[in-house]
C-alpha cells in the first residue's frame, strides 16, 4: 500500500521546468528582449558595443534603479511609494541651499540622505501609526515634497556645489565603470542577500502574502513596513545625491515623472 501511494505521489509531482517554460516566465522575456535590443542595436550602429557607449547609457538609469530595490521590496509587502522623486526634488533642494551657504561634500552627501530618510519616516509613519493608505499618503506626500521645492526654489537654479561633489555623479571608479553603477551593482547585491537570505527577508514575503497571518505569527508588521518606507526615502535621497552630483544643479523640476518609471521597473 505504501509502495503505490508513494508512486502515486511520484505521479502528481510537477515536471521540472524545462528551457522553453523557462524562457517564456516574465524574467525569461525580459532577458530576450534585452539581449533582442543589445543585437540590433549593434547591428544598426558600429559604436554601440563600444565600453565607453554602454558605461555612459547606465547613467539613465542607475538612480532610478538604485530606488527600485528597497521599492520592491515595499511592493511585495502590499504597500508602494509614489513620492519618491518629489523626495529627490526636495532633498536637492536642501542640499543646494547648504552648498550655497558654503557646506561641503561629506557634509552635503549627509543632508541628501537625511532627508530623503525624513520623508520616507513621515511617509512610513501616517501609513503604518493611522492606517491609512499607502497610496493615498504618497500622492499627498508626493505633492507636499514638490511643493515645498516650487516654494523654495520659485523658478531659480541652484548650483553652487563644490567641485568635489561632481565626482559622485560623473567619477570613475575603474576604467569604464562609473561610481554610479559600481555602488548599484553593490546595493544590488546587499538587497538580494537581505531580500533572499535574511529573516527580515522571509518576513517581506510573509507580509506580502498574508498581512493579519504575519502579525498573528509575531511579526510587527507596522514596524516593518515603516523600515520600509524609511529605506525608500533614503534610497531616493542617495539618488538625489547622485542625480544632483551628476547635473551640477538643482530645480524645481528636477527627477520629474520619474515615480511611474520606479514603480513600473520594480
Amino acid at each position: 500500500m505504501s509502495k503505490m501511494m508513494t508512486s502515486e505521489a511520484i505521479k502528481n509531482e510537477p515536471a521540472p521546468a524545462g528551457f522553453f517554460q523557462r524562457l517564456l516566465c516574465w524574467e525569461g522575456f525580459l532577458l530576450a528582449v534585452t539581449l533582442a535590443v543589445f543585437v540590433v542595436n549593434a547591428l544598426a550602429s558600429p559604436y554601440f558595443l563600444n565600453i565607453w557607449n554602454l558605461s555612459d547609457a547606465t547613467f539613465n538609469f542607475t538612480e532610478k534603479a538604485i530606488i527600485v530595490l528597497p521599492m520592491a521590496m515595499l511592493i511585495i509587502a502590499r504597500e508602494i511609494d509614489l513620492s519618491v522623486a518629489s523626495t529627490i526634488a526636495l532633498s536637492s533642494t536642501v542640499m543646494g541651499f547648504c552648498a550655497a551657504a558654503g557646506v561641503d561634500t561629506p557634509l552635503l552627501v549627509c543632508v541628501g540622505l537625511g532627508v530623503g530618510l525624513l520623508c520616507g519616516l513621515f511617509n512610513g509613519i501616517l501609513v503604518t501609526r493611522f492606517n491609512l493608505s499607502s497610496i493615498v499618503i504618497t500622492i499627498g506626500t508626493m505633492s507636499l515634497y514638490r511643493g515645498i521645492t516650487y516654494i523654495l526654489l520659485g523658478d531659480q537654479a541652484l548650483n553652487s556645489y563644490p567641485d568635489s561633489f561632481a565626482w559622485l555623479g560623473q567619477g570613475y571608479v575603474f576604467g569604464a565603470l562609473s561610481f554610479e553603477f559600481a555602488l548599484f551593482i553593490v546595493l544590488a547585491a546587499v538587497f538580494a542577500f537581505v531580500l533572499h537570505r535574511t529573516n527580515f527577508g522571509r518576513r517581506t514575503y510573509a507580509i506580502g502574502n498574508n498581512p493579519t497571518g504575519a502579525w498573528y505569527s509575531g511579526i510587527n508588521v507596522k514596524r516593518h513596513n515603516l523600515i520600509l518606507f524609511a529605506l525608500v526615502g533614503l534610497m531616493s535621497g542617495l539618488a538625489s545625491v547622485l542625480l544632483t552630483s551628476r547635473l551640477g544643479s538643482t530645480r524645481p523640476t528636477i527627477a520629474m515623472g520619474w515615480e511611474l518609471a520606479v514603480v513600473t521597473m520594480a
